[in-house]
């Protein structure tokens, strides 16, 4: 199959807390030429900030791949539905985005607590340890096809989305990007759920860890919080490192890494059309970019 081409590359690196300008909100972008770069704005990014600059990618039809670091669904196929006994549980991806900023409507920031304290919705998050729903599935909780893949061929050892305990959740990092992609709306399309137009900024789900592998980390110990581990990932990817930052935090290296990769491997069409990524897999849950 033909891949289109991007000459720009970018990856957010999300976070699902409640503040209006959470600490772990970062965006890396690379062009045709040089290193990748930190977009900062003061005081840091929002959530509605990201959500605007999406509105100007897609008024200026840039060419850009994004990628996000969340889950762009819950899991689905293991039981033909989001949320099993409840009759108003949606049958689609683009539905459950719609679902989950309806009954946030209240909620700022895009936060999601509305939607986890919902008496269906709720029964099927473990949210601490003393609070589990009786519908939650005990041990690491459901997993999308995608997540269960990446496991079995040891790619990822990758979260459920209805944890929302300990430093590894990512169950509300991915309810908040699900309020987000619903505000979008049809202005930048996202893979797999939409076709990949001929030009134009696009989304894709990512997962930094899988571009930490690439890069020469070790798995287990795929964060960067240092010059020099920057520098020796960005290299094995064929990239020249950034001038100095402020700080080297993780969530700022994991977004200069990954855009880096991104830009490395988006040509290869086995990652647009993975083998194991059936049709209702698409439509229903989504896929993460890289796994194949």
């Amino acid at each position: 199959m033909a891949v289109r081409s991007f000459s720009h590359f970018a990856c957010v690196d999300w976070s699902g807390a409640k503040t209006e300008r959470p600490d772990g909100i970062a965006v890396a972008v690379i062009g045709p030429d040089g290193p990748p770069a930190l977009l900062s704005p003061k005081p840091r990014w929002s959530r509605a900030d990201i959500l605007d600059w999406l509105f100007r990618l897609a008024e200026s039809r840039q060419d850009i791949l994004i990628g996000f670091d969340l889950s762009m669904a819950l899991p689905f196929v293991d039981k033909q539905a989001y949320f099993p006994e409840w009759s108003h549980s949606p049958d689609n991806a683009k539905d459950l985005w719609s679902q989950v900023d309806s009954i946030c409507s209240d909620d700022p920031h895009l936060s999601v607590a509305s939607f986890l304290a919902h008496e269906h919705p709720g029964r099927h998050f473990r949210h601490s340890r003393d609070h589990v729903g009786d519908l939650f599935e005990h041990g690491v909780g459901r997993l999308r096809e995608v997540e269960r893949y990446q496991r079995a061929t040891k790619q990822a050892n990758s979260a459920s989305c209805f944890n929302l305990v300990g430093a590894a959740q990512v169950g509300k990092s991915s309810l908040t990007g699900m309020r987000m992609l619903h505000r979008l709306g049809s202005a930048v399309p996202v893979w797999p759920f939409d076709p990949v137009p001929d030009r134009g900024p696009v989304i894709v789900e990512i997962y930094t860890t899988v571009a930490a592998l690439a890069a020469g980390l070790p798995k287990g110990r795929s964060k960067v919080r240092d010059r020099t581990g920057l520098t020796s990932a960005l290299t094995k990817l064929n990239t020249a490192p950034p001038a100095r930052l402020r700080r080297y935090d993780d969530h700022s290296t994991d977004a200069l890494i990954t855009a880096a990769w991104m830009k490395q491997v988006a040509g290869n069409p086995a990652l647009w059309a993975p083998p194991a990524m059936a049709e209702e897999i698409a439509q229903k849950e989504g896929w993460t970019f890289g796994v194949v």
